[in-house]
């Protein structure tokens, strides 16, 4: 596929300027942004993406990739394994460890997610932990193959709508001039103060806590200092920074997130020095370290009232922001952009008109559901954690010296230790989302009791189940690697091998897929097909035929669900979600209303 440079300015008429003309612009490179962009550009949509600033923020940021996020970075040819050789290895990342400081007394320790080897019978793609730029430089260089344009120091100025179009001017920042882009949709990928959400005059719902936030990149070898308390978290419970320290790499990179009295520690006063001190603190010695940036935040959570207005759409941290506790924010942001690309693809591919496409205005019904309970599990999370820290250190102490004697006395002593025992056991929630990563349903506006546990759901709006398969089928693309779980220390060669491809390989990106037993289905389709657009592909697999499952604990009940030993069959959609199952008795007309009523032709 050509650059998206190699694009001609076009003038429909010499009263007009002469516009850059491309189908999609991309406001924003952050993950989301990018991640957008592959998408699209893989799925046969040009675009271009738009970056406000010149060079990517060093700062780690978000590091948590999901079982999700990392499913659909597979089906999308961005290697899992090459991903999964970058972050942390899961040795390091196991745990939350409870500590008055780095050298202090260990309090206690949770399991950091879900990373033991059961996991992997809900997922092929357990979570991995990697730092935001990291994982943004890796995308970074599937566009290059894409040929798709990232114009960095380029930034949104204001966009105007007619039916079809959006005018979208731009600024080239070094050079000071604007120019524009002519698209037939402009996606807003340009994070939680977003320009382009502004200027559509697009509020959000949430709330704002009275919790003041700094965050603190610094490096430092921190393997002296942990030694076998190895830990992706380790939240510090002294008073002076009642906050955690995330672990990238114990050897070099991390960030120190503390909540800060604004009336002791204003903003304005938090130089390197107070940050220094901050972080000695946390470590609990001496140890060399370069504090590198920081940055204040208030906990706070919002979610845009509206997903798009007209043919803009807000993706990411534009259409949703919440704090860090749970990991949910950047994998929320990733998963809007799989939900939106296949329709953006569709609708292009099909040529229908962006402002009456049906199938356009269900983005906003699947993703803000899961934004909205996403947000509130966020923010849920984060006052448990603080109020267990306060609790522990703070009290009612008048000072922090006061308030540091009081932890002391309080984790040494017997009597507080039951007490102390419940209030770490009470986090385990936050630092267990695998149901929220991977078992949201659309169209389910259902609050989850609890985070954790992962329900598997045979229904419209679900995420296909995972179940393993036998071998490698020949439906799958010949450039999907096996995935190697070799990682998971405790599986023998044998276990590995037979880990190999999951039932979510089955769906294409680029097409539905309608899964069944009895092979009459084909002709359902070869019939059906007829009826409908020459780019609205489905592709038929016949269990027994085109795949087999491995036999395990959840094959039986996989073939159960979608009652596909009583001639039935699943049409999934091309994001591997549900669209529908079909009974024994379905007819080429049932499998027709399904996708004319879902395309919105």
């Amino acid at each position: 596929m050509a650059p998206h440079s190699d694009h001609s300015s076009q003038s429909p008429s010499s009263s007009l300027p002469n516009y850059i003309d491309i189908p999609v612009l991309i406001v924003g490179g952050g993950p989301a942004g990018l991640l957008q962009a592959h998408l699209l550009s893989k799925l046969g949509v040009k675009c271009l993406v738009i970056e406000r600033y010149p060079t990517r923020l060093d700062a780690p940021k978000a590091h948590a990739i999901s079982p999700r996020t990392f499913e659909i970075c597979r089906q999308f040819g961005i290697d899992a394994n090459e991903i999964r050789a970058l972050g942390t290895k899961r040795k390091d990342a196991f745990w939350v460890n409870f500590v008055t400081s780095l050298t202090g007394v260990h309090v206690g320790v949770l399991p950091y997610e879900r990373m033991d080897k059961e996991v992997l019978e809900d997922t092929p793609l357990m979570i991995h932990n990697i730092p935001q730029p990291t994982f943004e430089e890796l995308v970074a260089t599937y566009l290059v193959k894409d040929g798709v344009e990232v114009r960095k120091n380029h930034s949104f100025v204001t966009c105007e709508q007619s039916e079809d179009t959006v005018i979208t001017t731009v600024e080239d920042r070094a050079a000071k001039t604007q120019y524009q882009i002519r698209s037939r949709q402009v996606i807003a990928c340009d994070g939680a103060k977003s320009k382009v959400r502004d200027s559509l005059g697009i509020s959000c719902e949430g709330d704002i806590t009275q919790e003041t936030m700094m965050t603190i990149h610094f490096n430092a070898n921190l393997r002296p200092v942990i030694g076998e308390k190895l830990g992706m978290l380790h939240w510090v419970m002294d008073p002076e920074v009642s906050g955690f320290i995330i672990g990238y790499d114990l050897g070099d990179n991390q960030v120190l997130i503390c909540n800060f009295d604004a009336n002791k520690h204003p903003v304005e006063s938090w130089d390197e020095e107070l940050c220094r001190k901050t972080v000695t603190a946390a470590i609990g010695t001496e140890t060399p370290f370069d504090v590198l940036s920081n940055r204040p935040w208030i906990f706070s959570r919002k979610v845009a009232k509206s997903y798009n207005l007209g043919n803009v759409f807000l993706a990411g941290d534009a259409a949703h922001s919440f704090p860090p506790t749970g990991g949910l924010g950047l994998n929320t942001g990733l998963g809007d952009v799989h939900n939106l690309a296949y329709k953006i693809a569709l609708q292009n591919h099909l040529c229908t008109s962006p402002k009456s496409s049906s199938l356009l205005s269900t983005y906003q019904h699947d993703r803000k559901t899961v934004a909205l309970i996403n947000a509130q599990q966020s923010v849920k999370n984060g006052i448990q954690i603080f109020a267990l820290l306060k609790k522990l250190g703070i009290g009612n102490a008048a000072t922090t010296e006061e308030a540091k004697k009081n932890l002391y006395a309080r984790v040494k002593d017997p009597a507080w230790a039951d007490e102390i025992k419940r209030g770490i056991e009470g986090q385990r929630e936050h630092f267990d989302n695998h149901g929220l990563h991977i078992g949201y349903v659309y169209g389910d506006t259902t609050i989850p009791e609890c985070a954790s546990p992962y329900f598997r759901k045979y229904v419209g709006g679900a995420r296909i189940p995972h179940v393993w398969l036998k071998a490698r089928p020949s439906c799958i693309p010949e450039w999907m690697p096996p995935i190697n779980s070799s990682y998971v220390t405790e599986f023998s060669p044998e276990e590995v091998r037979a880990k190999e491809y999951s039932t979510l390989d089955l769906c294409a990106f680029d097409a539905f897929t309608l899964i069944c037993r009895d092979v009459r289905w084909k002709d359902v389709w070869s019939s059906a097909k007829t009826a409908l657009p020459s780019q609205l592909k489905v592709n038929v697999l016949v269990l027994g035929k085109d795949f087999e499952l491995l036999d395990g604990k959840y094959a039986a009940e996989w073939i159960e669900g979608f009652g596909l030993d009583n001639g039935g069959a699943v049409l999934v959609r091309p994001d591997q979600h549900i669209l529908a199952r079909l009974d024994g008795q379905g007819s080429i007309e049932d499998l027709l209303k399904v996708l004319k009523e879902h395309v919105g032709i």
